[in-house]
């Protein structure tokens, strides 16, 4: 009975064996696109001299100085890693009319050493020190600025009453996650903390703040808001980078608020011609 039993797993083994060799010999959808892609760093950052642009303010006594010490120093262990890279474009958080090129000639020249700026202290140092020319600009207005222009008695009732503020348990978790984020900082390394903003896990939560409170706003209208602004944005920005890739070898760094890197992650993962790299997994030293 036993030699039975032994014979039927043998003949069910090579029956799986055999089928699994069948099924290798299909192509998968990667099959059909080009295996050499250009590689993107996404950098999600905060910004570094708090213009309290975003809906999340920082509490002063959370704020830091990259340009005093603990943080200077820690910001040249940081720029080293993400130089590791070897990025030979990179592109930020500005568009046309910041002139980030020409304000990188000045750069080089001596000017903004001073500026918090992360566009300053992280792309045009970078830049500078690996000799790199050319300075893309590829944030982009939504089509919501588009619409307002348009139609603005439409898009006013549309924002009515979409201030990203609640009260919702969920939102009162967000504001203390942040919170948390905002304090940590202090603790940890620059390095180690972008490596944390950076993971999927922090890019999945950072985005999932958009899908509650004001999303839940009507039966559409929170849902209708998030598509022609804020996705539509990351959209636009995404394909102001298609333009800045021109060959299968580039390696291209993107500098943006931390806000932008999920659906940036989302897009440039699912794009044939681009590889995303992932933050942590860079080799260094």
């Amino acid at each position: 009975m036993k030699k039975i039993q032994i014979f039927i797993v043998l003949i069910l083994g090579l029956m799986c064996v055999s089928c699994q060799n069948e099924n290798s010999s299909f192509k998968t959808a990667k099959d059909f696109f080009p295996k050499e892609r250009a590689k993107v760093l996404v950098v999600g950052t905060f910004h570094f001299d708090y213009p309290d642009s975003d809906a999340h303010k920082t509490n002063e006594k959370d704020k830091l100085d990259v340009l005093k010490e603990p943080k200077k120093s820690e910001l040249k262990e940081l720029i080293e890693y993400i130089k590791s890279f070897q990025p030979n474009k990179i592109a930020i958080e500005a568009d046309s009319s910041w002139s980030a090129t020409h304000k990188l000639n000045q750069y080089k020249e001596g000017k903004f050493r001073n500026d918090r700026d992360e566009r300053v202290q992280l792309g045009m140092r970078i830049a500078h020190e690996l000799s790199i020319d050319t300075l893309y600009a590829i944030d982009a207005w939504s089509m919501a600025q588009d619409i307002q222009k348009r139609d603005s008695v439409y898009t006013n009732e549309l924002w009515k009453d979409y201030d990203l503020i609640g009260n919702s348990s969920e939102e009162a978790a967000a504001k203390n996650w942040l919170k948390y984020e905002d304090n940590l900082k202090n603790k940890l390394s620059l390095l180690e903390y972008f490596k944390r903003m950076n993971s999927a896990e922090f890019h999945k939560y950072g985005y999932g703040i958009y899908l509650q409170g004001d999303f839940k706003l009507g039966q559409y209208k929170g849902a209708d808001i998030i598509s022609y602004w804020w996705y539509n944005r990351n959209a636009r920005i995404f394909r102001n980078l298609q333009e800045v890739i021109t060959s299968t070898n580039d390696r291209v760094l993107v500098i943006f608020g931390n806000g932008h890197a999920p659906l940036l992650r989302h897009l440039i993962s699912s794009s044939p011609e681009m590889e995303f790299v992932e933050f942590d997994k860079l080799r260094y030293p």
